[in-house]
This record gives C-alpha cells, structure tokens and sequence, in this order.
C-alpha cells in the first residue's frame, strides 16, 4: 500500500504547478492533502476528482482558508469528516472543525486520516489555539489505542520534532514550531505512547526537510523544516517498507512525502 502526503498550499496553485499529473503517476492508493484553501464548487475542473479515486473534501467556513482531501484508489468503508464525530462529540472541537482540518477514511479496522494542525507563527492568538487542538487531541490518540483501530495519521503537524528535522535549530527555539512544549508533546506521541514517524523508522539522515520558506532562496539552498509525516498506531510498527520526500518538481512549498507500507486495501 503506497501513501501519499502533502500540504497543498492551495489545491488550485497545485493543479496548474501540475501536481495532478505528477500524482497519476505514482500509484499511490491513498493520497492525503492539507490546505486545499478551496471550496468544494471551485473544484469543477476533471483534475480535482481524478479518474480512478474517491474523492473527499472537507472545506473551512472561511473561503481560501486551510481544508483537507483524501483521494482514495479503494473505496473507503466509512469516511469521516470532522474531529467531533471522529473522537469524543465535543463542542471543544467545534473551532477546528470549523477550519476545516480533519478528515478520516476508514478501510476495515485501518483509518488513513488527512490531518492539518493549527500553525502558531502568525501570533499569540493562534499559538494558544494550537496548544488547545494539542491538549485536545493527545488524550484521543492515547485512548485510539486502546481500541482495535489501526491509524496512520497523515499531514502538516506545524512541529519540528528534533534538531534533526530543522536545518537552523539554534536560532528557531522560541518559533513556533519548534517550541520545547511542542516538541515534548511528540516526544510523548511517539516515545511515551509508542507512535510511529515512519518516516524516521526508515530514515534518521539529516538535511530531511519538507517545508522550505518562500524567502532567501530557502529551497534551493535546502534551509527547511521537516513538518509533514506520516504518524502510524504502535500496531502498525515495521510495516513501513520505504520512504521518501519527493523534491524535483515544486507543487507547493511544502513536498509530498510517499511512503509504503506492507499493507492491503480492499
């Protein structure tokens, strides 16, 4: 089973840098999308519901803003569309779920989830808003084990989880993005709670980066920030077989990161 990531910076943008064509060709069964900064009826031309998938979009309230997809080779046995109805109900979620950031396929006991995490770097506001969808969404992923659903949680997280996976660690310490408590908090998914970065599973090189700044010349001199993963259940453990973050064409600023997994749709 092959998994597609990426944060689209705009589904539209993407489609004309062609990110379409790019992903016909690489027989993905899954492919995730963050940031999509589109409604549903903008998405009329073919290229937005390509042939052979399901399609799924969940869209902001606010029009241009943040919104997920999943496309999906196999038809999904349950798709859900928002984090209240994915966990606890709560009205806690109501202003994420507003943001559009969350949608989730399910194929069996496996969900393939389409995630966007709130990014702080605009201001105090949002950081505090990041912090609550983080406080929120732990405890759930922590009672997720518990039951036999299997997750790969795919997305943007807006965390560099170690020095590694950010090229100017020194001077990025009070960032967003890299701030300590958002670093323990996936230093408690994934060494505490057993959660697996697969990507990390197959690959501790440096200079690993999926997100690279508009400014400077940041891409082309690889001064980035590894932000996308591909976040699998305990159970899932080993059965990522490889993995890669694709750099040669940009569809966005951020990159597609692929990943296979000895696992069956269907």
């Amino acid at each position: 089973m092959r998994v597609i990531t990426i944060n689209a910076n705009g589904i539209r943008a993407a489609e004309r840098k062609g990110f379409f064509k790019w992903l016909s060709r690489q027989r993905a069964d899954v492919c995730c999308v963050q940031e999509t900064k589109a409604q549903v009826d903008q998405l009329t031309l073919p290229a937005f519901h390509p042939r052979n998938h399901h399609n799924y979009y969940v869209d902001a309230q606010k029009k241009g803003y943040s919104g997920v997809a999943i496309y999906s080779r196999h038809e999904p046995t349950r798709v859900i569309r928002s984090l209240a109805e994915a966990f606890d109900g709560s009205d806690a979620w109501a202003e994420f779920d507003n943001e559009g950031r969350y949608i989730e396929a399910q194929y069996g006991d496996l969900s393939i989830v389409s995630l966007y995490l709130p990014s702080g770097s605009s201001g105090d506001v949002r950081q505090e808003a990041k912090f609550r969808f983080l406080d929120l969404f732990l405890p759930q992923l922590v009672k997720a084990k518990r039951r036999k659903r299997r997750y790969i949680l795919c997305g943007d997280f807006n965390i560099a989880h170690k020095k590694i996976d950010i090229k100017n660690w020194r001077s990025n310490q009070k960032n967003s993005g890299f701030l300590p408590e958002e670093r323990a908090w996936m230093d408690d998914l994934i060494h505490k709670h057993g959660y697996v970065d697969t990507f990390r599973e197959l690959n501790d090189k440096p200079d690993e980066y999926t997100w690279w700044s508009n400014r400077g010349n940041a891409r082309a001199n690889n001064v980035g920030w590894r932000l996308d993963y591909q976040i699998a259940s305990p159970t899932l453990a080993g059965l990522a077989t490889k993995t890669r973050v694709y750099r040669d064409k940009p569809f966005s600023d951020h990159a597609p990161v692929i990943t296979d997994y000895d696992l069956e749709l269907g």
